[in-house]
């Protein structure tokens, strides 16, 4: 599990534009309010050229 944890945070930062001009990330967070209760989302991405790359979180 450590080994995988390292690998995704290596590929990040090399995604994230170390070795070259940095990228900027985009970000979105979502509060719905309903009759039911309260729902968050919240979506951190990368984005270069075609490639994208998005992590989202919802409670």
């Amino acid at each position: 599990m450590r080994w995988v944890l390292a690998v995704l945070i290596a590929a990040g930062v090399a995604a994230c534009g170390a070795d070259g001009e940095p990228v900027i990330p985009t970000r979105d967070a979502t509060i719905t309010l309903t009759d039911n209760g309260m729902s968050a989302h919240t979506r951190v991405g990368v984005s270069k050229g075609p490639l994208t790359v998005t992590l989202g979180v919802g409670l």
